[in-house]
């Protein structure tokens, strides 16, 4: 009788369906975490492979050369390593994102979700070795034709656990995205060394994985909460302030991205970049980036004067912030070394995933 008290209780809470937060269980909790680090140490790896110029240190996908899965060092020495040091930081990634989705199915709808799951995952991967087989004979691109396979059978699994979700739908579909993102990036991943490290399709690897970190940020602060609906705690014109300034933090790293695709740091010494001139997008660059830094600077004093409820994570924005124009100062004017840049890169999605939590702090769930 005290068990089913307590579960009504939980079903019951703030009026939702959802169970409480502590029902998802420490394990969860520090994958999610995990999960959140993890997709920002990648971005870390994945800037040292463009750097130090290994990004053709592999010169094969998804192996690393011809003949084989792993580097040889007498042959590509230390830019082999290095690469194939981030697509292993990718397969961790993966693992982690998988280990959060089938605890969050566990916990919002028990084996009946997972198992679901799991079947999909089996007919994803029959379905890839079906496209591998069939693609290789005509000298076409077997292995990628097996990943959008495996990244088909995961939409699809995402589509169908979304519509069977009763509750808590919103870690739900955030662990989906995370998972079929991370998948979704290791084929663009391989694209990039297919295509000589073509600047674009860097430039959106990184924002992909910097998306990423906003997600699994998400992720982290909505386990934190119930799933009861919610409403604005803030005025509609700081709402709107904060949006207008989520919009200069997208243009300041756009520009950011095509920058450092332009710049001398295109991942290969034999990769020259021609197009774009890297001095004038760096100015370019600035002029968001500074009116980011004025217009955080506004409602972080804004939020603290009038005791609004995202004012901690906005001191935690604007001290990124802060740090990250003095970074982009710096490098500039000591001509990009690697070390500074990459702590940009960094930065930015570390900016990033701040502002996302201030953007949920705009609302809070009714209590």
């Amino acid at each position: 009788m005290p068990e089913t008290t307590a579960l009504a209780d939980a079903a019951s809470h703030d009026g939702h369906r959802g169970p409480r937060p502590a029902a998802f269980g420490r394990p969860l909790r520090v994958l999610a975490w995990l999960s959140f680090i993890a997709e920002v140490i990648i971005i870390g790896t994945g800037g040292a492979v463009r750097l130090t110029g290994s990004g053709l240190g592999c010169s094969e996908w998804p192996l690393c050369t011809p003949e084989s899965l792993v580097p040889i060092y007498e042959v590509q020495g230390i830019h082999g390593l290095i690469e194939f040091g981030n697509r292993t930081m990718t397969g961790v990634v993966g693992l982690l994102a998988l280990a959060v989705l089938l605890l969050t199915l566990h916990a919002i709808g028990g084996r009946r979700l997972v198992m679901r799951a799991v079947w999909f995952a089996v007919g994803g991967v029959v379905a890839a070795v079906i496209a591998y087989l069939v693609t290789a004979p005509f000298g076409l691109p077997a292995f990628g034709f097996a990943s959008g396979a495996l990244l088909i059978a995961v939409v699809v699994a995402a589509v169908d656990s979304l519509r069977l979700t009763t509750q808590r739908r919103d870690l739900s579909a955030l662990a989906w995205i995370v998972l079929a993102g991370v998948m979704a990036q290791a084929v663009v991943g391989g694209l990039a060394v297919l295509s000589d490290l073509n600047p674009f399709i860097v430039g959106f690897h990184y924002t992909s994985s910097l998306l990423l970190v906003c997600v699994t940020a998400a992720y982290l602060v909505r386990l934190h909460e119930s799933g009861a609906p919610r409403e604005r705690v803030v005025p509609k014109w700081f709402a709107i302030g904060s949006h207008v300034t989520g919009l200069a933090l997208a243009v300041t790293i756009f520009f950011g991205v095509l920058t450092t695709g332009s710049g001398p740091h295109s991942g290969d010494a034999n990769v020259i970049r021609d197009g774009f001139d890297a001095t004038i997008l760096a100015h370019v660059h600035s002029w968001p980036g500074y009116i980011l830094a004025a217009l955080v600077a506004a409602l972080t004093i804004s939020a603290w004067v009038l005791r609004l409820e995202p004012r901690r994570w906005l001191l935690v924005l604007a001290l990124a912030i802060l740090v990250q124009v003095g970074v982009g100062i710096w490098q500039a004017r000591e001509g990009l070394p690697e070390l500074l840049v990459g702590i940009h890169m960094v930065l930015a999605s570390l900016s990033a995933a701040a502002y996302t939590v201030v953007v949920l702090r705009l609302k809070r769930p009714v209590e």
